[in-house]
């Protein structure tokens, strides 16, 4: 995985275009790790404020792994995104299952905003070519040659 740094800088430049979305290092200044951690953070801190907690279904699929995993579902509601390869097997899954009742229909994702928690939707949309892995790869090869310009 790459640094928090690089992870920042490269969610800054995918979300500039949109200034709706604010891309931020919050868990450090919380001092949180764990996700229910920081949910639990962020409503004592924003009482007011209605959280989306997003994913993609590659992490729906090993949530279940997370710590106190049931309490990010009843915090907030919870939005997975598409993702090629992991959809069935996410769609199939512990977590899927175990909020099964929760899962809002196709094409109702927009009432995730006014439903409490827990509930979630499946989004699915166009997907992008481009691979995340192929994409990582390249940043790799990018910082050693950094590496090497600099020696």
């Amino acid at each position: 995985m790459a640094s928090l740094e690089q992870r920042l800088r490269a969610a800054s430049a995918v979300a500039a275009p949109d200034r709706r979305i604010a891309v931020s290092d919050i868990e450090r200044h919380l001092g949180t790790q764990a996700t229910v951690d920081t949910l639990a953070a962020l409503r004592r801190l924003y009482p007011r404020t209605r959280f989306i907690w997003l994913m993609g279904a590659d992490n729906l699929i090993q949530v279940p792994r997370w710590l106190d995993w049931t309490q990010v579902f009843a915090r907030a509601p919870v939005a997975v995104f598409t993702r090629p390869t992991y959809d069935s097997k996410a769609l199939l899954g512990k977590a899927a299952q175990v909020f099964r009742r929760n899962r809002l229909p196709d094409g109702a994702e927009r009432r995730l905003k006014e439903r409490p928690a827990p509930c979630w939707a499946f989004l699915r949309f166009r997907r992008h070519p481009a691979s995340a892995t192929a994409i990582r790869a390249s940043q790799a090869l990018e910082t050693m040659k950094e590496h090497d310009d600099q020696r």
